[in-house]
């Protein structure tokens, strides 16, 4: 995927029949989504416009795009990937970077010894989870948290990992790095 562009939604189900969908805003303030103005799909073919937005719970909303008014309209618009250009958003402040920014980043543990590199950032809804592609090809799923990863250094393109023990307890990092 294109640096350029940043992820900040994907398009659900459609809800109703009068053109209405799911949407889920990835924006840690989640209703400026429809303040951004259009935003576009991964292959910037597609804009879309929200013209009504309902929030149903934390960052889960019901969207009605200007243009789509049926059912059969919406139901094509499913699990659509929603960016906006990472020019239209603000620059990140000290410490702080976006999930974009991640991948690709060397991965190394807390001694400096190479694994991998970022391949993904996802959330199946228990937190956000580092999809790391080992040297080998194999895959590894970390938490991403404060006591998983203590060190992004998006200067310097790498993160150290300090990899949770079996049995450990990683609840006192829960908290979103980015």
């Amino acid at each position: 995927m294109s640096k350029d562009l940043v992820l900040v939604g994907r398009i659900g189900a459609a809800h109703g029949v009068r053109g209405e969908v799911r949407l889920i805003s990835f924006m840690l303030e989640p209703a400026a989504i429809a303040r951004r103005g259009a935003l576009v799909d991964q292959s910037r073919k597609r804009s879309f416009e929200i013209a009504a937005l309902r929030l149903i719970k934390a960052n889960v909303f019901v969207a009605q795009f200007k243009g789509i008014s049926t059912r059969t309209a919406a139901e094509t618009l499913a699990n659509t990937d929603l960016y906006l250009a990472r020019k239209d958003l603000p620059a990140p402040g000290l410490e702080e970077f976006y999930y974009a920014d991640l991948i690709g980043l060397s991965v190394e543990t807390l001694s400096g010894a190479a694994i991998g590199r970022v391949a993904a950032v996802v959330n199946y809804g228990g937190g956000d989870i580092l999809q790391i592609e080992l040297r080998d090809g194999a895959e590894l799923l970390l938490p991403f948290t404060r006591n998983t990863v203590p060190l992004v250094d998006i200067a310097a393109g790498r993160i150290a990992i300090d990899p949770p023990t079996e049995g450990s307890d990683d609840s006192q990092g829960q908290e979103h790095l980015g």
